[in-house]
């Protein structure tokens, strides 16, 4: 009994950073349609996230006073100076620039954008060594070849649509547009703002490697980002949005989903990563992204009904393939031999 509880305990302590970061991804994919169904109600993206940045700040900071209060480093002027360029890649530039990207690109181009993230993020962890990569090894072959093929899935989830499959049953929920999401075609101020959101994007994870060195409080650190976030989103939102009105929000989908925004997606998935990124590198915080594809498609179509393609489903099963390659060849070598050295020492004492 107790070997079979040690085992339980070995085998969760094991997979934790890889079960954290898939609910990291589930969280993203509510998100997504939350935050789909707010802006088509007539939300300001950049409203949106400087309130949600707000909610995310007074939500963590409780937990980061107390919690944390005796492990917490002091802030110096060039930590926060630090800080302050995190918040700006990593909440304020990345999700300002991607929301603004939604008014003059297709969903297509956007999604398949944001999957390529991951591989953005290997590539700058790789040219500043934090990530280790030797081609003589078959590990190290499986790393470069698991990111290509996973970014080769969502590719093709975007870009390849083949016959349509067909709906079983009737939704379980109708999303209803109350206001009209304009879109104005501008291909090439679309694209620098996509891709400039996933430059930041990857670049605020290979900080986040760097700053949990010299700030190791993840709460204290999250706090932090979404406070200064919130301010410097808060300061460009007062400049380019000039209608009072538009800060006004009403207990309705907005405001719920500025609460979901805050809570799961600016602050608990933040943590997450952070938490990761410390353990296991920025580059595993971000291996996973193309598994959100793979989740938005299949809840599109169990339940809001939305129409599901073969092209999704191969995608689907590709990006699987890059992640199980992806993921044996980060596994450490060592950690697999102390689990089993451990297990037989429990084994031997076990009367």
């Amino acid at each position: 009994m107790m070997k079979n509880v040690y085992l339980l305990r070995v085998f969760f302590e094991k997979f934790k950073p890889h079960i954290l970061i898939i609910l990291t991804e589930f969280g993203y994919t509510f998100l997504y349609f939350f935050t789909d169904a707010s802006f088509k109600h007539g939300m300001n993206p950049h409203i949106h996230v400087t309130y949600r940045q707000i909610v995310a700040t007074i939500a963590l900071f409780p937990f980061a006073y107390f919690l944390e209060r005796k492990s917490r480093p002091r802030i110096t002027v060039a930590l926060f100076l630090e800080i302050f360029v995190l918040s700006l890649f990593g909440t304020s530039l990345s999700q300002n620039m991607y929301y603004s990207s939604m008014r003059y690109t297709s969903p297509t181009f956007l999604s398949s954008m944001v999957n390529t993230i991951a591989c953005l993020t290997f590539i700058i962890a790789v040219m500043f060594k934090l990530e280790a990569v030797d081609l003589r090894n078959p590990r190290g072959i499986a790393k470069v070849l698991g990111t290509l093929v996973s970014l080769g899935g969502a590719m093709v989830m975007t870009f390849y649509k083949g016959p349509i499959i067909t709906n079983l049953w009737h939704p379980l929920i109708h999303m209803q547009h109350t206001a009209t999401h304009h879109v104005h075609e501008n291909w090439l101020k679309g694209s620098v703002l996509t891709v400039s959101s996933c430059i930041s994007w990857a670049l605020s994870y290979i900080m986040q490697a760097f700053t949990l060195k010299r700030y190791p409080a993840q709460l204290s650190l999250t706090t932090w980002m979404n406070l200064i976030g919130a301010a410097q989103t808060g300061v460009f939102a007062l400049l380019t949005q000039h209608k009072p009105g538009v800060w006004k929000v009403g207990i309705n989908i907005d405001l719920w989903c500025i609460m979901y925004a805050g809570i799961v997606g600016s602050a608990l998935v933040v943590y997450i990563q952070l938490w990761c990124t410390e353990k296991k590198g920025p580059v595993f915080a971000t291996m996973y992204s193309p598994l959100g594809a793979v989740l938005v498609a299949l809840l599109a179509y169990f339940v809001l009904g939305q129409r599901l393609y073969v092209g999704s489903i191969v995608g689907g099963v590709i990006v699987l393939v890059g992640l199980y390659l992806l993921l044996w060849g980060k596994e450490d070598v060592h950690k697999l031999r102390d689990e089993s050295i451990a297990s037989n020492h429990v084994s031997h004492d076990e009367p």
